[in-house]
Parts: C-alpha cells; structure tokens; sequence
C-alpha cells in the first residue's frame, strides 16, 4: 500500500513522504492565490474553488482567509454552504459537508491525528479519518472538530465546543467536550434568539 492510499483509511503513514509533499505544494499554492482575490473578485474566487475543492456545491461561499492543509483537496461541500473568517481544514483525508450549512469565524474540521506513543511520533507517523457534517448545519465560532466524527442534519456546535464524539441530528449541542444540550423544540419555532418572536410569514 503507497503512502497516499494509507492517507485515506486510518492507517498510519509519514507525511513527509516526497510524492506527498510535492502534491501539498501544488494545492498550497491554489490555495495561497485564494486568499490574495480581492473583495470584488468573487467570479476568481468560486472558479479558484471550484478547481481546489473536491466538490464545491451551487452557491457556496468560503470567506479569506481560508487554511486548508490540502487547500481543500478531499474537501466536499454542499450547495450553499457558507464559512466565515478563518475556516481551518485540516485535510489531509476527506471533509463532506451538506447542503446550507453554515461556519462561524475560525472554525477547525480537523482529519489528521498523531498516535499517543511518543516514539512514533518521533519518527512522524500520522493517521487520517474523515468528518462527516450533515445538512443545515450551523458550526459556532471557534468550534473545533476532531477526526473520524460524524455530525447529523439540523444541528447546532455551540460557539468554543470541542467536538469529540458523534452527534445526531436536531440537536443544539455545546462544551468541551461537546455534549447535546437540547432538541431543537417547537420553542424553537416560535422565538429565534431569546424572547424575539418569529414571524409566522417567515415559516410559510
């Protein structure tokens, strides 16, 4: 097995390998040529993308600066998924992300982890598992999520969580570690940030 397909399978393999070094600088500088587009250039800034993403869904938007390992290599995204300032993407395996999910400034999805035993890692040794975000998302700012978690449709990462474990859909979930608070509720429905009402007009 090459050191590029232990890449993908939670195998342990060394980053530094020549061919896979040589393949990051190529994505790294896609990526650094995004985050030199100027404000107005958003036609530069899809089709940029759209050739360093995996997948870049219909009306998606990433913000600069954007920090991916791979510049964004395994990254599949959704139709209209939106990321602020700072979206961090440690890529070095796959990142999917559903339709009309949303990240808070200096977010972190992060694949890639290094073994405990402190004499592998001092030989370099990594190992990658990919993070599944589901559908209608709102990641809060500065959420970090570690490798291998999958995350359900409908949720909420409140702002600072450390994702640690799964989580299910229609949750509000928050913390370090990050634990299900709440169902999104028929509460929910009717006030959208304390005691501010919705507009039923909003929900027909």
């Amino acid at each position: 097995m090459t050191m590029q397909e232990k890449m993908h399978n939670v195998s342990l393999y060394l980053p530094n390998d020549p061919s896979i070094v040589a393949e990051q600088t190529k994505c790294l500088e896609k990526l650094y040529d995004y985050n030199a587009t100027r404000p107005g250039e958003g036609e530069k800034r899809t089709a940029l993308l759209r050739e360093m993403f995996a997948e870049f869904g219909e009306g998606s938007y990433i913000e600069p600066p954007l920090h991916a390992n791979f510049g964004g290599k395994f990254v599949h995204f959704g139709k209209n998924v939106y990321a602020n300032f700072n979206l961090t993407l440690v890529d070095d395996t796959h990142i999917y992300v559903g339709d009309c999910t949303m990240f808070g400034p200096n977010v972190t999805v992060a694949t890639a982890g290094h073994p405990i035993l402190p004499e592998l890692r001092a030989q370099g040794y990594q190992y990658n598992a990919a993070v599944h975000i589901g559908r209608n998302c709102w990641i809060g700012a500065g959420a970090v999520i570690l490798p291998g978690i999958t995350i359900g449709d409908n949720v909420v990462v409140g702002a600072g969580s450390v994702v640690t474990k799964d989580l299910p859909d229609n949750v509000v979930a928050v913390g370090n570690p990050c634990r299900v608070l709440r169902p999104v509720s028929d509460n929910d429905r009717e006030y959208y940030f304390k005691q501010h009402a919705i507009d039923p007009e909003l929900l027909r």
